[in-house]
């Protein structure tokens, strides 16, 4: 695929000279005036680097750079310059510039520091895959996901607060760390609390800690989730599931940046970007009486929507990639294929558990298929054929009541042999409490499936 080069420069003669070297070289070439309509160029269509001259008329090229690293810290920059200095050039450096090249231009040695600058962002991109960063990676090519990245990229600009809605498994945090690692808290911490996971006599000392003597037990200070992410970002996974008292207190810190520990009296200043996430519909929580219209308003400052995988289809063997690679490479495998036969039975596949549901089954495939291809028959039966058993004996029913426990059986059973028999993994994925999922389990007298 070509890579794109923006060229923001106010001579038309080098715009154009550059634009027509570059492109016999292979490249996508678009072009910008002046430093405005390159900002603005670079939001439209993010290239994968950029020419950038010093002197032009508005905004120059070194507040350019300033503007351009601000929004997309990772992009390359390469600064061109008739007036070359080497204040200038240390100046640029320091703003994040990758290289300095005088005018008038070498086409060899633009095409040189290009090629070098697009190979260390190449490296730099695989060193955070290789340091386990690539859980961090938004895969797919899909236009909801093309969207959602501009969003991303767009949230991560702003100090407002995110709230991040979508089904179980749809890659909620995955999208939150985006936000992080785009933003100008990138380098401070980034801290996750599982609501839905904390008992609510705990959930207070969790997000804002306790003072020594608040409560039997209580031997010293504690710092809270809301301490530990000052200066950086605090991810509420499940916010629809804490309390109304503790949605007051998460409401007041995002409108004063305070809050008091447990026990304690003194309002703590902070300074943290609240990004919230929730499978539920907020909207419905508020008519019904168990979310605060205030704190809902507050949170969609920035609403994102993350699409569920059935509505992403096309980025399903992406993904099945990208996982066996993570996958073999974790085990010290060969890396292994998915045939065309079995691909497509992936992407008929509904994936009510969505990106989480592939990744598990990708992860199983990876581990037990005894040969480098993945065959349909090394697929789980509920991917290759028709619904059979407890479903066939479902629509053969009359009872409306015995018809859905049938479904309901089968459809446990089937999660179940997706994660493997693990109770915690099926529960989290089915978007249940595990004490709810052991009692239904008893309940339809399920047992382990040879």
């Amino acid at each position: 695929m070509a890579r794109t080069i923006l060229i923001i420069d106010d001579e038309e003669s080098i715009r154009a000279s550059l634009k027509g070297a570059l492109e016999d070289e292979g490249f996508d070439v678009i072009t910008a005036e002046d430093g405005e309509s390159g900002i603005t160029r670079t939001s439209e269509e993010l290239p994968d680097l950029i020419l950038l001259d010093i002197w032009m008329p508005g905004i120059d090229g070194i507040e350019t750079l300033n503007r351009l690293k601000r929004l997309y810290p990772k992009l390359p920059i390469v600064i061109m310059s008739g007036h070359g200095t080497i204040e200038a050039a240390v100046k640029a450096t320091k703003l994040g510039a990758y290289d300095f090249i005088e005018k008038p231009l070498s086409i060899e040695k633009v095409i040189l520091a290009i090629g070098r600058a697009l190979e260390t962002s190449r490296l730099m991109q695989e060193n955070l895959i290789l340091k386990g960063d690539e859980r961090h990676l938004i895969i797919g090519k899909s236009e909801a996901i093309s969207k959602l990245k501009e969003d991303i990229e767009s949230a991560a600009q702003s100090k407002a607060p995110v709230l991040l809605t979508g089904e179980n498994g749809t890659g909620k945090e995955v999208v939150a760390w985006n936000i992080h690692d785009q933003s100008l808290r990138m380098n401070k911490p980034f801290v996750t609390v599982n609501c839905a996971a904390i008992p609510e006599e705990l959930m207070e000392c969790e997000l804002f800690g306790y003072e020594k003597g608040a409560f039997t037990g209580a031997t010293s200070r504690k710092k809270g989730r809301f301490d530990m992410a000052h200066e950086g970002t605090l991810f509420l996974n499940g916010i629809g599931d804490i309390s109304l008292s503790t949605q007051a207190k998460v409401l007041r810190i995002i409108q004063e940046m305070v809050f008091e520990r447990v026990g304690g009296t003194k309002g703590i200043k902070v300074d943290v970007r609240v990004i919230a996430a929730t499978n539920k519909n907020l909207e419905e929580e508020v008519a019904a009486g168990r979310f605060r219209q205030k704190l809902l308003s507050n949170l969609k400052a920035i609403a994102l929507h993350i699409p569920p995988l059935r509505e992403r289809a096309g980025d399903i063997q992406l993904l099945a990639e990208h996982f066996i690679n993570e996958f073999s490479r974790e085990g010290g495998r060969p890396s292994k294929k998915v045939s065309p036969e079995a691909m497509s039975l992936l992407k008929r596949y509904d994936w009510p558990g969505n990106v989480r549901e592939l990744r598990n089954l990708i992860e199983r495939l990876v581990t037990i298929s005894p040969s480098h291809l993945i065959e349909p028959h090394n697929l789980p039966p509920y991917l290759t054929g028709p619904a059979e058993g407890l479903v066939d004996d479902a629509f053969s029913t009359q009872d409306f009541k015995e018809a859905r426990h049938l479904f309901e059986k089968e459809f446990i059973i089937r999660k179940l042999e997706e994660n493997g028999w693990n109770i915690s993994r099926t529960a989290e994925t089915m978007g249940i409490e595990r004490s709810h999922l052991h009692r239904k389990i008893k309940s339809y007298g399920i047992e382990e499936r040879e």
